[in-house]
Order: structure tokens, then C-alpha cells, then sequence
């Protein structure tokens, strides 16, 4: 298993051309945040746009749209259940975030069942939270597109069945390969104090990261910023990975002087760090 190092951010992180646009970056779509949870997307928004997606609309309950402009009002809002503005304007997006503050009932999963039938084989698609233990528990079949599953350990357990205790470097490497025969395009975020990542390519762990993270909201934020690398950086794999690194290398900087990190810190600290990661 190979490190995730610094080495990967000049690699990824390239200097913005003179002549772009919103355009050139990406459109991203995030789905989530029912009536109870709308904070989980709304950390997702913040990880997406800070990181430098283009265009970034968020698709969640209602109740949310105040909260949503009064954080991020870069971003644009939708209702989730509007199912005629989904089927309108998902398919035009380049990445599909489904799942941060989703919930469980009956509505999210139809929400989910929808999406799969509108993402396209040219979409990434991630899903990550409760999307992912919906998809679980009813063995729903994922689209065919790129797809980024960003589960913690309990979710890890109920995609895969690998028990929590025997969870380790061999053990999900084999579960995922396991996934790969039926969806060739996948990779895996298996979050943890270590973090795995495992692509067609290789298997990756990560490097950087503090107990300091530990509070609510940290894989919603870790979403939305592997949504934005990946809606505007070439290579999927890699943006991935220095997602993944990035969003914990700042979390190590800020626990230096803070005895917890909140997610929306790591957001607001993305632009400067990426402008001093970049290459050249």
C-alpha cells in the first residue's frame, strides 16, 4: 500500500490558465440535507466551493435555503423534490455528490432510486453517508459512471460485510476488489485515523490527520471537497487522493493552536493552501 505524501498536490493542483471561466472548473451537484440534517450539506457546499468547482447547486429540503445562502452564496439552491428540475438539470452536471444529511426514510431512498436512474456513464457520482447505508441495507445497483464511495468504518462494514475488528489494509483490499468486478470504474474512501483509498490503479493510505477531527461533519466536509478536485482536476484517481490529503493536512495545521478543528475551518483554509500547493 502505497503513502499519500505532499508529492501529490503540485501534481494535481495546477495553476489556474489566464483565459478560463465558471466553466472551466466544473459543475457540481450536491444532494442531501433533509429537514433535520441540512447542516451536513451545507458543510458539503462549503468543501465543494471553497475548493474551486465552477458552478456547485445544491439540491436539498427546503427548509434549508436560507441557511444555505447565509453560508455559501456562491452557491445556487434547489428543491430535492422537485423531480422535474432534477431530471432537467442533473445529467448536465459533472459530478453528482448524493447523501450528506440525506436521512434514511422512504423519501430518500425514491430520491436515490431517481438519481441512479439520471446519472450518465460521462457523471462522477459520489455517495457518501446515509445514501450509502440505504444502498446497503437494500442492495440497490449503482449506475453506470464513476463512482467515489467515501464510507467510514461501520458503513464499510454494511457495504462490504468485512466485520469493524477485522477491518485492515488486506482485508478491505480484498473487499474491494470484490466491488470492482461488478463496477470496474469505483473507488473507494475508507475513512478512518488512517484513511485507505483504493482505485483501480493501486491502494493508497493516507498520511496526514488529527484526533482534533473527530467531531460531526468532517466526512461531509472531506465530500464535498473531493467533489470539487474532482469536477475541475484532470485525473480522477489523483484528485482523489490529494482530496483526501489535503482535507486532513489542514485540519494537522489548524490543531497545532486549536484543541478541535470544525469542518467549515478546513474549508475556509482551502484556498490558501491550495494557492501554496500548487505547481508552478
Amino acid at each position: 500500500m502505497k503513502l499519500i505524501t505532499s508529492s501529490i498536490l503540485p501534481k494535481v493542483i495546477r495553476k489556474r490558465p489566464t483565459k478560463s471561466f465558471k466553466g472551466t472548473y466544473g459543475k457540481v451537484a450536491l444532494v442531501g440535507g433533509n429537514h433535520n440534517f441540512g447542516g451536513a450539506v451545507i458543510m458539503s457546499t462549503l468543501g465543494t466551493v471553497y475548493a474551486g468547482a465552477g458552478l456547485t447547486t445544491t439540491f436539498t429540503d427546503a427548509s434549508n435555503q436560507s441557511s444555505l445562502h447565509a453560508w455559501v452564496p456562491e452557491a445556487m439552491f434547489a428543491d430535492y423534490q422537485d423531480q422535474a428540475q432534477l431530471t432537467q438539470l442533473l445529467p448536465t452536471m459533472d459530478v453528482i455528490s448524493l447523501g450528506s444529511g440525506l436521512g434514511t426514510d422512504e423519501q430518500a431512498l425514491n430520491l436515490i432510486k431517481l438519481i441512479f436512474n439520471l446519472v450518465t456513464p460521462a457523471q462522477v457520482l459520489l455517495i457518501d453517508g446515509s445514501a450509502l447505508t440505504l444502498v446497503a441495507k437494500y442492495q440497490l445497483s449503482l449506475p453506470t459512471a464513476t463512482i467515489i464511495v467515501t464510507p467510514h468504518q461501520m458503513e464499510w462494514e454494511r457495504l462490504t460485510g468485512v466485520q469493524l475488528a477485522d477491518q485492515n489494509p488486506a482485508t478491505n483490499q480484498r473487499a474491494y476488489d470484490q466491488l470492482l468486478v461488478d463496477y470496474p470504474h469505483l473507488i473507494a474512501v475508507v475513512k478512518s485515523a488512517q484513511t485507505e483509498v483504493f482505485t483501480p490503479t493501486g491502494a493508497f493510505q493516507n498520511t496526514t490527520g488529527t484526533p482534533a477531527q473527530a467531531t460531526g461533519g468532517m466526512g461531509d466536509t472531506l465530500a464535498g471537497i473531493i467533489s470539487g478536485f474532482v469536477a475541475q482536476f484532470q485525473s480522477v484517481d489523483d484528485a482523489v487522493l490529494a482530496a483526501v490529503y489535503t482535507h486532513s493536512a489542514i485540519a494537522d495545521q489548524l490543531a497545532q493552536q486549536q484543541y478541535v478543528v470544525l469542518p467549515h475551518q478546513i474549508s475556509e483554509a482551502l484556498p490558501h493552501f491550495m494557492h501554496d500547493h500548487q505547481a508552478d
